[in-house]
């Protein structure tokens, strides 16, 4: 199990670091400015969920693999930007890879650390959103999963779908293709299709 969370989320922090380093260099940032939105998008959530169930210090901290990952990731943007700016489509769906990767992976790490189904599936969506969200406040913008973005409701059903394949005592790898599969899939047909969450239809009454 160990193993299988580690891989998942250090694969899930490099796309999630490369996606906070486009919005930088976006913002016309400098390359400091590109490797802290990297770092904050790639470990923001799992740093979040591992303050949250007591796992200290959080595993950014406590592995180098954890901080090398974000900034290998921000330098490679920094200097490529221009082309991974042209396959921002492609980006988008890597995206999609690493929020499905985390949800899985924080929904694992905190049944590990004896959380019960819902608390434990609530925390694989906070270290799958997380990040993005730190990301979007320091830039000063809305959080993305407030602006109708299907995001949030794919990761808290592969969360779901984790719990459910956890419980049935199914293999981490099972559980994890299952996971990652009901969340990817939602979030590449959002994509696609351009669904969006509900929002307020008319002005707000003052």
């Amino acid at each position: 199990m160990a193993g299988t969370l580690i891989t998942l989320d250090l694969v899930g922090i490099f796309v999630f670091a490369i996606a906070g380093a486009l919005v930088a260099v976006r913002k016309d940032l400098d390359v400091f400015g590109v490797l802290v939105l990297a770092g904050t998008t790639g470990l923001g959530g799992g740093f979040l969920r591992d303050v949250l169930i007591g796992a200290t210090p959080p595993a950014a901290l406590a592995d180098w693999r954890y901080l090398l990952v974000p900034v290998t990731a921000g330098l490679l943007t920094f200097v490529f930007h221009a082309t991974l700016g042209r396959i921002e489509r492609q980006v988008e769906v890597f995206d999609a890879f690493g929020l499905s990767l985390f949800c899985v992976a924080g929904t694992l790490k905190a049944l590990d650390h004896g959380l019960g189904p819902v608390p434990a599936a609530l925390l694989g969506m906070v270290t799958a959103i997380g990040g993005g969200m730190l990301r979007d406040l320091l830039v000063g913008r809305v959080p993305v999963v407030f602006t109708g973005d299907l995001y949030a409701t794919p990761a808290l059903a592969g969360a779901v779908v984790t719990v459910l394949g956890e419980r049935a005592d199914l293999t981490p790898v099972a559980v994890a293709f299952a996971g990652a599969g009901v969340c990817l899939t939602w979030r590449l047909l959002a994509i696609w299709r351009g669904w969006r969450a509900p929002m307020p239809s008319g002005p707000a009454s003052v």
